[in-house]
């Protein structure tokens, strides 16, 4: 009897979450074994395919030389001031969209008549590709800095608007009931209800934002830039610099997973009550 009730109380308990559990967590030890072994997967694949199979240098570099070439970069004092201009760029150009995405994107999705009058035209304008603005940009702007971080806003500032404008909508109109009952004015409603509570989901799109603005950095190089990592990329191309191309496209892609990291830890930071295991 007893051994049965112990069978049974065993069979009852509920086991840990799995690997495969849906939306489960996992320990941290395996979470960033895995996440290093994303990484190196694909550094194994192409050390494979240009040792094992012989692939042609001007096709396809080997890891090795991508790696030399970007120590030559990095040697002759060209690569820090490429990097510093980009991450400048990027940087004022993003700022600048979010400066005037944030309280635009607030506005449209608390009030239906903002939401009326500017949500069509950002549709509108959002699907229009920013590489077609340069001449534009040229001609209204010129060819210094301003117009490269006119570039990247263009790219950034539509997008984000609609998003912002999404996650306000998302705040749940209970919040907003219950804060109306209590006699709250539009203004507190906005500064005290609806942009406290849709704070976590700003931060996540200002993230997904960022990575977009990353994005257009070399098409904001073409406008008559002499430095940068977009515009070094582009130069390697004239001269069948693959190894460079490589290692332009690689720095760039390692920056934008350090500054998303560096968004997830402050956001971890800033609402550390959404990770709290329940």
């Amino acid at each position: 009897m007893t051994q049965a009730i112990t069978r049974a109380q065993g069979a009852a308990a509920p086991k840990g979450p799995g690997l495969w559990t849906v939306r489960g967590g996992i320990p941290r030890q395996v979470y960033w074994a895995l996440a290093l072994l994303g990484l190196l997967l694909p550094l194994l694949g192409w050390w494979l395919a240009t040792s094992v199979n012989g692939a042609d240098a001007v096709f396809l570099p080997s890891p090795a030389k991508v790696w030399a070439r970007a120590q030559d970069w990095w040697g002759d004092g060209g690569l820090t001031g490429d990097i510093a201009i980009s991450v400048y760029r990027v940087v004022g150009g993003f700022a600048l969209s979010a400066v005037i995405a944030l309280p635009l994107g607030l506005m449209i999705g608390t009030f239906r008549t903002v939401q009326a009058l500017l949500e069509p035209l950002t549709d509108f304008i959002r699907y229009m590709p920013a590489v077609a603005f340069i001449p534009l940009v040229m001609l209204w702007i010129g060819i210094d800095e301003s117009s490269k971080i006119a570039i990247i806003f263009i790219g950034t500032f539509f997008q984000m608007v609609l998003m912002v404008a999404e996650d306000v909508r998302r705040v749940p109109l209970a919040q907003i009931e219950a804060a109306q009952t209590m006699g709250a004015t539009r203004t507190e409603l906005i500064e005290k209800v609806i942009f406290p509570s849709a704070k976590p989901a700003l931060l996540d799109t200002l993230r997904v934002t960022m990575g977009w603005a990353w994005t257009y950095l070399v098409v904001a190089e073409l406008v008559a830039a002499n430095s940068g990592l977009g515009y070094a990329i582009l130069k390697a191309q004239r001269f069948l610099q693959t190894d460079k191309i490589f290692a332009g496209i690689l720095l760039i892609g390692l920056i934008g997973l350090i500054t998303d990291q560096l968004f997830r830890l402050a956001h971890r930071k800033a609402f550390p009550w959404l990770y709290l295991k329940g």
